[in-house]
């Protein structure tokens, strides 16, 4: 029997339930751990992680992380570097926290892909609002305005007129955030998402937009996913992303324009309701098996 310890922050959510059963009906234990109730204890000359009064090294045989959840900067570094110290003292922990560092931060990701030969959006990225204006100016198209950090389309805005640009560039100075922009690729209001565990895609959707005005593709924003079957090159796109980010299991977002694909994203603690619901894979049940196999012997 192995103990898969699920890093999550709610501990009754849809996805940490489905570990919970495929796991219970393969005859394997889960245990949900909520990133509050974490601790580390200094002592001796080695570190205990603790949850709640656990003993994680001696109990667990393996981590899977869910969304850190909004959190702040040192959270977040907690969190991971938690992720890290169970990884030093011998449990695997999927994804790695190496991997989940890059894909956290979009222009990191990009920037990885892009120099592994992997086609992503034109983007830039900037501190400095006047050079981002320039960049305005020049591209005179519609463009979109993302967080560096976040999910689900949470914060992201399309902007179509330079005066509109101007004041919320200055508003992102004004509060310390980082300008992070890219030309509005049009997508018809639908893009892809194919689910990767260990190497393979194993389900994949069209996320169609129907909400009238609603630009993003986000399920969390209204769109609904469609059942879909990627050629070769789409699945070798996936995986090449995914294992060049260093996720063993990831959802990769995959836009099309003009006959050609860009990889937008690489989620690295992907949720999988809405593909499960337009799959005949048990996702959870991958999941689970794929985690038995490289737990901790």
């Amino acid at each position: 029997m192995v103990v898969i310890g699920v890093f999550t922050r709610n501990i009754n959510g849809w996805a940490t339930n489905s570990i919970r059963r495929a796991a219970e009906n393969k005859g394997h234990k889960c245990v949900p751990i909520s990133y509050k109730r974490l601790s580390a204890h200094i002592v001796g000359g080695k570190t205990v992680f603790i949850y709640k009064t656990i003993n994680l090294v001696e109990e667990l045989g393996i981590g899977f992380v869910r969304p850190l959840g909004k959190c702040s900067l040192d959270e977040a570094m907690f969190r991971l570097d938690f992720l890290h110290g169970l990884e030093d003292y011998g449990i695997p922990i999927i994804n790695p926290p190496s991997s989940i560092e890059i894909a956290l931060n979009k222009f990191r990701t990009l920037h990885v892909l892009a120099r592994n030969g992997i086609p992503v959006p034109e983007t830039f990225v900037t501190e400095n609002p006047r050079a981002a204006m320039n960049y305005v100016d020049k591209l005179k198209n519609k463009l979109v305005l993302k967080p560096l950090f976040g999910s689900r389309g949470l914060g992201s805005m399309l902007i179509e007129k330079p005066d509109e640009a101007w004041r919320i560039l200055g508003e992102l100075q004004f509060i310390h955030k980082v300008a992070y922009m890219q030309p509005f690729i049009e997508h018809g209001g639908r893009d892809l998402r194919l689910f990767v565990i260990d190497g393979e895609v194993v389900a994949s959707m069209i996320r169609r937009q129907v909400k009238r005005g609603e630009w993003k593709t986000n399920i969390a924003r209204g769109a609904i996913p469609e059942p879909f079957k990627p050629s070769g090159e789409l699945r070798e796109l996936a995986v090449r992303s995914a294992e060049i980010i260093g996720c063993r299991i990831a959802g990769v977002d995959i836009v099309e324009h003009g006959g050609e694909y860009r990889v937008l994203e690489v989620n690295s603690q992907p949720g999988w309701k809405g593909i499960q619901s337009v799959s005949r894979v048990n996702i959870a049940g991958k999941i689970v098996e794929y985690l038995v196999k490289e737990a901790k012997k």
